[in-house]
C-alpha cells in the first residue's frame, strides 16, 4: 500500500513567541506527519510541557550552547530508527542547527543555516558550513541514502526567488559565492522541490519585518525543501504557505509517496 508522507518546515523565528501566536493551534490544524521548525532560541527545558509531548508525536530537540540563540525542532508521527544533532564536526554541531532523523526509506536533515550578514567572520562560519555539509551528503548518496532536506538555508538561488536581486548582489544571501553554492548541491544529485511544480515568480518565504515588507510581498526564497535525486519519483508536491503568519518566514511543504 502506497503511504503518503506530508512535511512542513518553518523557521518560527523563536518558538515560544510562535506559541504565544496560535502555533499549536496550527499544528494540530495541519496534522502533517513531520514538522520541522527552525530558529526556536530556546532548550527544551524551557518549553511548555504542550509543546515537547504533543499529541501523536514523538518530538526532537537540539539547541544551542549560547542561550537563547539559533536551534532546530522535528516533530514526527512515525518514530525514527535514529536520531542525532550534527554531523560530527564541533564548531558546527555546537550551535544547535542540525537535526538528523532516520526513518526507514529516508534520512531527514532539519537545519537552520548560518546567517552571513553579520560580519566577514560569520560570512566564512557559513561558506564553510556549507562545504563541509555538501560533503558529508557526497558520502550519504555514495551510500545510496535517499535524503531528504529542509529548512532556512538564508541563501536565494536565483534572481526569480527575490523580489529584488540587483540590489542585493553585495548583500549575503544573494552573494554569488553563496547561490553557487546551491548550484553545486543541485548538481551532486539534489533537486529543488518547489520549482518542480512552480517556476512563477514573487514566490517567497521571508520578508523582512522592519519595513513591513510582506505587506507589499518584497520578499525572498530562502526556505526550501531538497530531495535526493533517487527520491524525485516519490515527490508528488511542494508547497509555500504564505498566508500563515506568526514569523517573518511562513511555512514550506512537500508531500512524498511511498
Amino acid at each position: 500500500m502506497m503511504t503518503k508522507v506530508r512535511f512542513l518546515s518553518w523557521n518560527v523565528n523563536g518558538i515560544r513567541a510562535a506559541y504565544k501566536k496560535g502555533f499549536i493551534d496550527w499544528f494540530a490544524k495541519e496534522k502533517p506527519e513531520i514538522l520541522c521548525v527552525q530558529e526556536t532560541k530556546a532548550t527544551k527545558e524551557q518549553l511548555p510541557d504542550d509543546l515537547i509531548n504533543v499529541n501523536g508525536y514523538n518530538s526532537f530537540f537540539s539547541s544551542a550552547e549560547k542561550k537563547g540563540y539559533s536551534g532546530v525542532a522535528t516533530f514526527s508521527k512515525t518514530e525514527p530508527v535514529k536520531v542525532s544533532n550534527g554531523i560530527g564536526i564541533k564548531k558546527f554541531d555546537s550551535e544547535g542547527r542540525f537535526l538528523v532523523t532516520e526513518f526507514d526509506k529516508f534520512v531527514l536533515f532539519n537545519i537552520y543555516f548560518p546567517n552571513g550578514k553579520a560580519k566577514k567572520e560569520r560570512l566564512q562560519y557559513k561558506m564553510d558550513f556549507y562545504e563541509a555539509f555538501l560533503k558529508h551528503l557526497k558520502k550519504l548518496l555514495k551510500q545510496d541514502k535517499k535524503i531528504v532536506i529542509c529548512g532556512d538555508v538564508n541563501t536565494a538561488h536565483k534572481d526569480i526567488d527575490l523580489a529584488r536581486p540587483k540590489e542585493n548582489e553585495k548583500i549575503s544571501g544573494f552573494l554569488p559565492e553563496e547561490r553557487e553554492w546551491i548550484d553545486k548541491l543541485l548538481e551532486a544529485g539534489f533537486t529543488d522541490t518547489f520549482r518542480k511544480f512552480n517556476q512563477k515568480p514573487e514566490q517567497y518565504t521571508w520578508w523582512d519585518m522592519m519595513t513591513r515588507a510582506r505587506d507589499r510581498n518584497v520578499g525572498w526564497r530562502i526556505d526550501y525543501f531538497f530531495i535526493s535525486d533517487n527520491l524525485k519519483d516519490n515527490l508528488k508536491n511542494a508547497l509555500i504557505l504564505p498566508e500563515v503568519m506568526g514569523s517573518d518566514h511562513c511555512p514550506v511543504g512537500i508531500e512524498l509517496k511511498f
